[in-house]
């Protein structure tokens, strides 16, 4: 039973320090946009294709004769 005295008032606390992150993630805009980053990864961008071809390798001077 003296347990209890222990166990509630640090459950108390925690359920405390659980509202004081989420409101925390609130103001910092962490629940702002959800569907976006989900679709981000489907999205094929610019910067993923290649910007070049790969160029055949110099053709060998030795072998023109």
């Amino acid at each position: 039973m003296n347990i209890l005295l222990l166990l509630i008032p640090l459950s108390l606390l925690l359920i405390g320090v659980a509202i004081a992150v989420f409101v925390w993630a609130v103001r910092r805009g962490q629940f702002d946009d959800l569907d976006t980053p989900a679709l981000d990864i489907l999205r094929e961008d610019e910067h993923d294709r290649p910007l070049r071809q790969e160029a055949p390798p110099p053709a060998d001077p030795r072998d023109a004769d």
